[in-house]
């Protein structure tokens, strides 16, 4: 079971945006805050990330070939240095081209070429292992770090430089698998150890129980049944699996549980009862209680106001 994956089809609430951004010095591109998470590849030139309102964090330069993951998608500036404002381009700059929109920015000088996106993640329900990201996720692809990365990078760059037959389908495509080629990336960079989700996934004890939670998130859990896919006592199993995942056995559970039924409720048109008997739950008004102790709004209406945003 791919929990990583998992972990994030269960925010998504709609396909990425992106638009193609050319700077040319002296050029700067505000970027609001979105809902949801940002990213920004370099695909040709440098530039700098310079936050906005957040005092602990540093401009950060950057050079071609680099991506960076923005987890809240707050504040930032783009800019070739950074001293340079920047600029919140109107909707009559964009120009709608295939395979991605484009916008062009700043005077007569070098060159930056930049994807610029988000991805539209439901930020106000995180799940934790995406709550543990660091606010900045700065990845180089050059000198060979991150290949399959820099892959796709190369791939991006390609068809944008060239659109040919075909890029309207492989662009997005691309632009989608960017975000699990990131996190596999970022938790590729991180040491041996450590805590949090990182060694979750990783753990020899805990990600076994998190698989079988992921694979079957109706199936009759308990602490004692999860511990003994660990090899673990029950005290010792839920001891570990609280110090990494953040929160006890049970508690995920039925975070897991109720996260899989949103999804449902948001994509799909099957009954609420079929949505109980996926999710654990003996009856719809089961479902109904936990639902709302969590989400403060019952299952019905919560699907009404869903298809409506």
């Amino acid at each position: 079971m791919d929990i990583l994956t998992e972990a994030l089809e269960s925010m998504r609430t709609g396909h990425p945006t992106s638009v193609r951004t050319d700077g040319h010095a002296p050029w700067g591109l505000r970027l609001p805050s979105v809902a949801g998470a940002g990213f920004h590849v370099v695909l040709y030139g440098s530039c700098w990330l310079v936050p906005v309102g957040v005092p602990h964090l540093e401009p950060l330069p950057l050079s071609a070939g680099d991506v960076v993951f923005l987890r809240s998608g707050t504040d930032y500036v783009l800019a070739d240095h950074p001293s340079t404002p920047g600029e919140v381009p109107g909707p009559d700059r964009y120009t709608k081209a295939p395979p991605i929109g484009s916008v062009v920015l700043g005077g007569s000088g070098p060159r930056t070429s930049l994807l610029c996106g988000n991805y539209h993640l439901d930020m106000a329900r995180p799940h934790p292992l995406v709550r543990q990201l660091p606010e900045v996720i700065h990845l180089p692809t050059r000198h060979g770090r991150h290949a399959e990365l820099n892959a796709g990078v190369q791939l991006l760059s390609a068809e944008l430089e060239n659109p040919r037959i075909g890029s309207e389908g492989i662009v997005p495509a691309l632009i989608d698998s960017l975000l699990l080629y990131i996190m596999r990336a970022w938790l590729d960079e991180l040491p041996a150890g450590g805590e949090g989700w990182s060694a979750a996934l990783r753990d020899p004890a805990v990600a076994p129980a998190l698989a079988a939670v992921h694979e079957s998130p109706s199936g009759p859990w308990t602490v004692e049944s999860l511990a003994a896919r660990s090899g673990l006592s029950r005290a010792a199993f839920a001891r570990r699996f609280t110090a990494l995942v953040g929160e006890p056995p049970m508690a995920y559970l039925t975070r897991w549980r109720l996260t899989v039924a949103a999804k449902l409720l948001r994509d799909s048109d099957v009954p609420l009862t079929s949505v109980a008997a996926q999710t654990g739950y003996s009856t719809e008004f089961a479902l109904a209680r936990a639902f709302k102790r969590e989400y403060g709004i019952a299952p019905g209406s919560y699907r009404r106001q869903a298809r409506a945003a």
